[in-house]
């Protein structure tokens, strides 16, 4: 089998987390007084920026602000990222974000064959724990040989570092490899490093550019909700399990 590890990304490909995070990020807005409030169209152009504290950045240059009110608002995403992982956390662990199709079944199967599992993610560690926890139990976190968290490199998505850190700690070549992303940024990242990339698009992402692809597909499928149609054509059948990636990672490497 040429497939030796595969590499998640976690908001919008293990879960789709986008709406706890805006939520958590417009509780953190009104504990702090301010009158942000984020809709889904404004969030979804503000996750062509990665990172949370990054974003809140990016919509205060977008805003009409006298200078010193900009510095103040500035100085102050520090702690209001920090207040709005604590309302994040807080929604996870009530159970209110779960696993996409397929992706429980696609571990599982992971996990019974040894197969190696990552994570390259822009997220926060803390944010990493909760989700998994939640979803997967308290023993989640040992299901990943190596956790690959936003705050462990200087340039997050699109740049390739995340994924550059990922294969150097699993001490394994690129090509080897296959990451699942479901965000341009994300696609980007992964192909700059030169990974084989499949993307499972969310609602938050399913009008970006994703003709870099290895493979897209809607979701990874599941037994309860088959891929259909074309997509089940480009893979043969209605899952995507790891017998299927492989064929796809050793086609590709073979006709690259």
């Amino acid at each position: 089998m040429k497939l030796k590890a595969i590499i998640f990304d976690v908001d919008g490909t293990l879960a789709d987390t986008e709406e706890a995070h805006r939520q958590a990020f417009n509780a953190a807005f009104r504990e702090a007084g301010l009158p942000w409030n984020w809709s889904k169209p404004q969030y979804a152009e503000l996750l062509l920026t990665t990172g949370g504290k990054e974003r809140i950045a990016a919509y205060l240059k977008s805003l009409d602000l006298a200078d010193g009110e900009r510095r103040t608002l500035s100085a102050r995403i520090a702690d209001l990222h920090k207040a709005k992982t604590g309302h994040y956390m807080r929604i996870v662990s009530a159970g209110e974000v779960p696993l996409r199709e397929g992706v429980v079944r696609l571990l599982d199967e992971a996990r019974d064959a040894q197969l190696p599992l990552a994570i390259a993610t822009t997220t926060t560690a803390a944010n990493i724990e909760a989700l998994l926890r939640t979803t997967l139990g308290d023993d989640a976190l040992a299901r990943f040989a190596v956790i690959g968290a936003g705050d462990q490199v200087v340039h997050k998505k699109p740049a390739p570092d995340i994924y550059e850190l990922v294969l150097q700690k699993l001490e394994l070549a690129a090509d080897d490899c296959v990451a699942i992303e479901d965000s341009a940024n994300g696609l980007t990242a992964a192909k700059a490093a030169g990974i084989f990339t499949i993307v499972t698009p969310s609602y938050w992402t399913q009008s970006e550019n994703f003709a870099a692809a290895d493979l897209l597909l809607p979701s990874l499928g599941s037994a309860a909700r088959p891929l259909t149609h074309r997509a089940a054509q480009l893979i043969g059948g209605g899952v995507l399990g790891i017998r299927e990636i492989d064929k796809q990672l050793v086609a590709a490497r073979l006709y690259a």
